[in-house]
């Protein structure tokens, strides 16, 4: 039963769908002196985009092919290979980490929303980064729908 002593996490989440929509958030969220942690980078592109506005990015996937081939075309950027679920070892190779942007597949479908909360939990309460970017179309639709319950004021 939930009650006012549970953990309650002071991260921020912005879910978007798609990837035009997830790279559009980086230069009004992403700060100069922000540590962040993409998980989920494939080739290396958004890393990129990230290290445009933060000197201190690191661009995971679960993929050694992809890490291999983001290491080629930007040898200047840090990649490393990270099961998302491995928070542990995302501790370790981003310490410090402020900002997190996951973009990972089969996270978007209706069916992974309770993976994709308990992920964005899990990197919440463990690494209490400031925020959490994630590209999950149906996590958007879903907080789109979602309002918190306020008590009206009493009556006059």
């Amino acid at each position: 039963m939930a009650n006012e002593r549970q953990f309650k996490t002071k991260t921020f989440f912005i879910a978007t769908r798609g990837v035009q929509e997830y790279r559009e958030t980086i230069p009004h969220v992403v700060r100069p002196d922000d540590v962040v942690l993409e998980i989920g980078c494939e080739w290396g592109l958004t890393t990129e985009c990230l290290a445009r506005q933060c000197g201190n990015v690191l661009g995971t996937d679960i993929s050694a092919d992809c890490i291999a081939r983001a290491r080629q075309r930007r040898p200047e950027l840090r990649f490393e290979v990270l099961d998302a679920y491995d928070i542990r070892r995302a501790m370790v190779l981003a310490p410090g980490t402020t900002v997190v942007y996951i973009d990972v597949s089969g996270l978007s479908g209706y069916r992974a929303l309770l993976d994709v909360i308990a992920l964005l939990n899990m990197y919440a309460a463990v690494m209490q980064p400031r925020l959490i970017v994630i590209k999950s179309g149906a996590l958007k639709h879903f907080a789109q729908h979602c309002s918190t319950w306020r008590r009206p004021p009493p009556p006059a």
